[in-house]
């Protein structure tokens, strides 16, 4: 989980660990960064410290009581002495200044999860209820079942789960499947979708792949 208030640096960090084969999920202040934590299972937990609602050294100290064995690396700006025995003090494993090399931050993400038992191998199995998806053969799965998906729908459902949580724009799927970098007022992505659902939601109870009227796609 990247908990950061600032939206560029957030979708930045993401961005290059889900490139890495890591899934992420990002809370953009302290007080959705608390229920994540209290309700989700994370690895690793990158936290900045000037957050909204709930500052980082709560949030850290929180997390802490709640959970002794996920590894917390701060990534702030602020960076005194007090501040960083502070950090420690209230429970972060590991303290990195802004601005920062994406590729040091990997290097520590990866020395934390080994240090921690946690395999820094990406995570190319992702798993959804009962949807699993194997980013390495490609191979899909609902209730244990495989589901035969072209090349296309692969490439659809993967970008979806790799944003899961966020309503992507038919824009964006259309730039990042497709390629096409305008709104041609083709209706591709439509088509897609409810392939998609044919193959993976039509017998199920739970429906994985979710629209919001007027906005776009998402996977919770």
């Amino acid at each position: 989980m990247i908990v950061e208030d600032e939206p560029k640096v957030a979708a930045f960090i993401k961005k290059g660990l889900v490139e890495n084969g890591f899934s992420a999920t990002v809370a953009l202040d302290g007080q959705d960064g608390k229920m994540l934590a209290m309700t989700e299972v994370f690895d690793l937990i990158i936290l900045d410290i000037n957050l909204p609602h709930i500052n980082g050294f709560q949030l850290c100290q929180i997390i802490r009581k709640h959970n002794q064995k996920v590894c917390i690396l701060m990534l702030t700006a602020s960076g005194g002495l007090d501040d960083k025995v502070k950090g420690f003090g209230a429970g972060a494993d590991d303290y990195l200044l802004k601005p920062f090399e994406f590729m040091e931050l990997l290097v520590r993400i990866k020395a934390l999860l080994k240090r921690n038992n946690v395999s820094a191998q990406p995570q190319n199995i992702i798993k959804i209820d009962d949807l699993e998806v194997n980013r390495d053969t490609r191979r899909v799965k609902r209730g244990g079942k495989d589901i035969d998906l072209t090349v296309k729908e692969y490439t659809l459902l993967e970008y979806l789960i790799t944003n899961r949580g966020r309503i992507i724009p038919r824009t964006e799927l259309l730039e990042n499947v497709w390629s096409v970098n305008f709104d041609t007022g083709t209706n591709v992505v439509e088509v897609y979708i409810n392939f998609l659902r044919k193959k993976m939601d039509s017998n199920f109870a739970t429906k994985i792949i979710q629209t919001k009227v007027g906005h776009g796609y998402f996977i919770h």
